[in-house]
C-alpha cells in the first residue's frame, strides 16, 4: 500500500487568489477591516496562521466569538469568490488523479493548510473532491508540520501497516517538503506555485518536477510503474 498526500493551492489548483480575497472580504464585512494588507506570507502556511496574522494586522481581538463569525463568513463567501476569480486546475492534475484513483494498492489523501471546509469547497468547485478521503487541514494548527502529523495519524488509523517511507507528500513549497520530513515521508515537489525549480531544489525533495503532466519517474520511484 502506498499513500499519496496532496497539497491543494499551487499543486492541484490555482484558485486565482479566491481564498485570500474571501478572507479579506470576510474581515471587511464582519469587522470593518478594509484596506490593503501587506507583509503577511501565505504560501505553504495554514489558513489558521494566515487568519490570525490578518486579525493582528487589523487590530481585531482573537476570541471565540470573533473566530466563529469569521469562519462562517469566510465559508459563505468562498464559493462566490471561486466563481468570480480566474482560477484553473493545474496541468496534468485531472488525468493523474483519475489514473491514480483506479489503483487498488494506492490511497489518496490531502495535506493542506486550508481549513477542511475551505478545502472541500475549493476541490468541489473544480470537480476534484471525490478523489480524497483522508487528510490533514489547517483548522487547528499554526505549524504545517503539525498538519502533517495529523494526516499521518489518519493514515495509520486506516492503514496501520503502512510505513512512513510508503507515504509521498506532493506539494509546491518548501513547507511541503519540510512537513513531509516531519513524518518520515518522501516528497514530490512541483514548481507550479510561486517557487521555481531552482528555489525548491536546495530543500532536497526526493523528486522535483516542473508540473504533474509527466510523472513516469515519480511512479517508478514509488514502485507503481
Amino acid at each position: 500500500m502506498n499513500v499519496f498526500l496532496f497539497d491543494i493551492d499551487g499543486t492541484l489548483i490555482d484558485a486565482g487568489g479566491a481564498g485570500q480575497a474571501a478572507m479579506e472580504q470576510s474581515l471587511a464585512e464582519e469587522f470593518g477591516a478594509a484596506g490593503p494588507v501587506s507583509g503577511i506570507p501565505t504560501a505553504g502556511r495554514t489558513d489558521r496562521a494566515i487568519a490570525m496574522d490578518l486579525f493582528k494586522f487589523h487590530g481585531i481581538d482573537v476570541n471565540d466569538d470573533h473566530w466563529d463569525r469569521y469562519l462562517k463568513s469566510y465559508f459563505r463567501l468562498l464559493p462566490n469568490s471561486l466563481k468570480t476569480r480566474p482560477g484553473t486546475i493545474l496541468p496534468g492534475v485531472p488525468e493523474l488523479l483519475q489514473s491514480l484513483s483506479t489503483r487498488d494498492n494506492l490511497h489518496l489523501g490531502l495535506l493542506t493548510g486550508n481549513f477542511a471546509e475551505g478545502a472541500k469547497l475549493k476541490l468541489a468547485h473544480y470537480g476534484l473532491s471525490h478523489h480524497f478521503s483522508v487528510g490533514g487541514y489547517g483548522d487547528l494548527h499554526l505549524d504545517r508540520d503539525d498538519v502533517a502529523r495529523t494526516a499521518w495519524q489518519q493514515v495509520q488509523s486506516r492503514h496501520p501497516h503502512v510505513e512512513p517511507d510508503r507515504v509521498w507528500v506532493i506539494g509546491d513549497t518548501p513547507s511541503d517538503i519540510r512537513c513531509a520530513r516531519a513524518i518520515g515521508a518522501k516528497v514530490l515537489a512541483v514548481a507550479t506555485g510561486i517557487f521555481s525549480v531552482d528555489e525548491l531544489e536546495p530543500h532536497q525533495p526526493d523528486l522535483l518536477l516542473d508540473d504533474l503532466r509527466d510523472v513516469t519517474r515519480w511512479l517508478a520511484a514509488a514502485g507503481l510503474n
